[in-house]
């Protein structure tokens, strides 16, 4: 017989590792932390100095967004952006595709006025006026009336459904697909005359493309407000990544006073904060309940803040419950909170080289941009050669070229026009008198340019220089506005 205890182990042989399951849940444990589950924001309700101005631009930014399309000038809409015809009517300009540049001003002037603000006074655009910020404001405050305060939301969200709590869902999100599509319908309405829009959700007669803005525009507004909120500010927004750099020493930012708020600790009204070593934060939690992005401004400005300054009215509120002073949470720049200046000297820091320059720019762009649309003519013109006839001789000897004038009338009545030329001696023209466009029309206009055999003899073969002149003409015909445009007149060999 062998004994057992002293065989040779064969070395071919697998012996199976037994898995150690702590080691696995640990591993598990490892990965999963690497992903953070985004937690749900109750924020808690605020009143106060900023929350006011914060409901007013609301009011004001969304009294002329939903009602601007339903005003009506000169018997049309107001405000109207018809891809269709390529008008642009705003009040009383019509604006034709050559008019862009006037929308990239205004770019330019957005651009010059968010840095101008920004620098000054941080996220001011982000805080009341940001679309992002309106409906979701708009979104908390459905939500609010329907399933009630932070507290009672939190409490149902944990709680088993019952059907008070599915018919508050029902209800609320009833509210805001309702608010979301009247918001997509307004949207399309600034493109299709909003009346005729009307008309067509009534008789189901929408076109595909009118469909499907609605429903984009409002899905979009539907699940950014309702569901994604702060995820937007945070990850999707741009200016919260670049905002740094428009930031100095010297902006107005939402800042906690470290020096006079720690240590934190709570403690009761009648409590003597020094006589507990204390500083004035009771650490009540407040300024984190109220945030909309769900940050402690204690812990210094971070990109998430937004500027909506619900933080400052709820600490306010707090420090005059406390019968300690307003400002623990106050707007404030790094260089007052650090030399602990007052407000004088601080806004005495707004006029700072970075902001005058930037006020400069702005100033001279919104001085060109309203001096071009105060002398911009009533018509424009375009004039384009017959690519298929550049030069002909016609039966008399006279030396002909074509033109397509294209006459583009930017006002909203009849008016009359006159094509003419410049610079060539002797020239008749055709087809350029008498010519009628009705309110905002844009018409082509062919028109052929001659000049007599001796006289093209004597300007001998090629291109030469020349101007259209087109002339609105008021009544009997005497000139109003005239339109001058260089061309080229070609002599053939």
């Amino acid at each position: 017989m062998t004994d057992s205890s002293t065989t040779t182990p064969d070395p071919k042989r697998v012996i199976p590792i037994q898995p150690d399951p702590a080691a696995a849940q640990a591993r598990r444990e490892e990965v999963v932390s690497l992903y953070k589950k985004s937690e749900k924001i109750y924020a808690r309700e605020v009143e106060g100095w900023f929350a006011n101005w914060r409901y007013v631009l609301i009011w004001v930014t969304q009294l002329v967004f939903y009602g601007t399309p339903w005003l009506m000038w000169n018997d049309r809409q107001a405000v109207l952006f018809d891809l269709s015809v390529r008008r642009f009517y705003m009040f009383n300009l019509v604006l034709y595709p050559q008019d862009f540049i006037y929308l990239t001003a205004l770019l330019v002037i957005s651009a010059y006025g968010l840095f101008l603000f920004t620098t000054v006074a941080g996220r001011l655009w982000c805080g009341y006026a940001c679309p992002q910020t309106v409906y979701t404001e708009m979104f908390m405050w459905i939500e609010n009336k329907i399933e009630g305060n932070r507290a009672k939301r939190m409490k149902m969200d944990k709680s088993p459904w019952t059907a008070d709590k599915l018919g508050r869902k029902v209800a609320k999100h009833g509210a805001w697909i309702t608010l979301a599509l009247w918001t997509g319908y307004t949207f399309v309405g600034y493109f299709t005359p909003i009346r005729v829009l009307a008309a067509e959700v009534v008789s189901f007669g929408m076109g595909p493309w009118e469909v499907f803005w609605v429903f984009f525009y409002g899905f979009a507004t539907y699940g950014n407000a309702g569901f994604m909120r702060e995820q937007v500010c945070k990850y999707m927004c741009p200016y919260a990544r670049f905002q740094s750099a428009m930031f100095d020493r010297d902006t107005l930012i939402i800042s906690y006073d470290a020096k006079r708020g720690e240590p934190r600790g709570s403690r009761s009204r009648k409590t003597d904060a020094q006589s507990k070593g204390q500083g004035d934060c009771v650490d009540c939690t407040l300024c984190v309940q109220v945030c909309p992005t769900g940050i402690d401004i204690r812990k210094g400005l971070q990109y998430e803040c937004i500027g909506c300054a619900a933080c400052i009215d709820v600490c306010d509120s707090v420090m005059d419950k406390m019968g300690a002073p307003r400002g623990l949470i106050r707007y404030a720049t790094l260089n007052s909170m650090d030399n602990g200046w007052g407000r004088k000297e601080m806004w005495a820091r707004v006029k700072r080289p970075r902001v005058l320059i930037y006020t400069a720019i702005l100033m001279v762009v919104l001085g060109v941009f309203f001096s071009s649309l105060y002398s911009r003519p009533p018509f424009r013109v375009d004039i384009v050669r017959d690519r298929g006839s550049l030069a002909r001789i016609v039966d008399d000897g006279y030396v002909e070229n074509v033109y397509r004038i294209q006459l583009m009338n930017a006002s909203e009545s009849v008016q009359k026009y006159r094509v003419g030329i410049e610079q060539l001696s002797q020239s008749l023209v055709r087809g350029g008198e008498d010519l009628v466009l009705g309110p905002a029309e844009a018409r082509w206009v062919p028109i052929s340019v001659k000049v007599p055999p001796e006289v093209a003899a004597r300007m001998g073969s090629g291109a030469f220089p020349m101007t259209v002149v087109v002339e609105q003409l008021r009544q009997g015909d005497q000139p109003q506005v005239d339109v001058r445009e260089k061309s080229t007149f070609m002599v053939p060999r």
